[in-house]
């Protein structure tokens, strides 16, 4: 078992417990300012550690193009996202890291494509698997700061 990948399942599970309670209205408020809301920032998390890994390595990614898709860099909510679509978000946050954990262990992550775009906004490139997740730790912490910001404006 990766350590760095379980430390990516802590942050997620530490923020299923922040968001727990609040409703549909409050996940999906954009609070003045701000482009985008708290269901979003957890659809993103699910859509980079699925882009960085998998489609960067040539492999099909394991959500459904709608977990992935509206949730990529430089996208926004475009619509309210309902209690049953929240329900299955949330579950994958936690099922894509069980996933990965389990296709790490087995070396499926072999053909590993150079990173470009958003990544050298971070200053980073990203050459390898182990390269994505280092990145991730930093992304999902990155991530679990605005959601928490985003909590307090929404309450």
């Amino acid at each position: 078992m990766d350590v760095r990948i379980q430390k990516i399942r802590k942050f997620r599970e530490f923020l299923l417990k922040q968001i727990e309670g609040l409703s549909a209205e409050q996940l999906n408020k954009i609070p003045e300012g701000y482009s985008n809301n708290i269901i979003w920032n957890i659809g993103h998390l699910i859509c980079s550690q699925q882009s960085l890994c998998y489609f960067r390595s040539g492999l099909t990614i394991k959500v459904d193009d709608k977990y992935y898709s509206p949730y990529k860099t430089f996208t926004k909510p475009d619509g309210f996202i309902d209690e049953q679509e929240i329900a299955i978000i949330k579950n994958l946050l936690l099922t894509t890291i069980d996933d990965w954990q389990l296709d790490y262990a087995n070396n499926i992550f072999n053909n590993y494509s150079a990173s470009e775009g958003i990544l050298k906004v971070y200053g980073v490139e990203l050459s390898t698997i182990e390269d994505a997740i280092e990145f991730l730790l930093y992304h999902e912490g990155f991530h679990s700061g605005y959601i928490i910001s985003l909590i307090h404006l929404v309450k």
